[in-house]
């Protein structure tokens, strides 16, 4: 998420980075110590480890994570509004960004 993340994010790089993610073709490198406390804030509030059964917020865990990236798929149901307004937030904490391949958007 540097690359996007330190420039204005727009669709058209967020989307290569998660086609990028999506195909295996990962960056190698240090961890990104953002990514990292996203990440970890991120699943004490919401467990990717099964723990929540079917109040799970995920369709799939654990959750995809790389050395500048995480890829969450959310469940479709409105245990995924809170879910939704932590990631925003979360990202915004740690200056990273969000990008929905659904819609396109960053």
């Amino acid at each position: 998420m540097d690359d996007v993340a330190e420039n204005v994010a727009d669709n058209g790089a967020a989307r290569a980075m998660f086609e990028r993610c999506r195909a295996d073709s990962h960056v190698e490198g240090e961890l990104d110590e953002r990514v990292v406390g996203f990440y970890e804030r991120l699943r004490s509030m919401f467990p990717d480890d099964g723990s929540l059964g079917s109040d799970s917020p995920w369709m799939s865990t654990p959750l995809s994570a790389g050395i500048d990236h995480v890829i969450m798929h959310l469940s479709f149901s409105p245990r995924s509004d809170p879910v939704i307004e932590a990631v925003i937030a979360l990202a915004e904490e740690f200056g990273l960004v969000v990008f929905d391949p659904q819609s396109g958007d960053a």
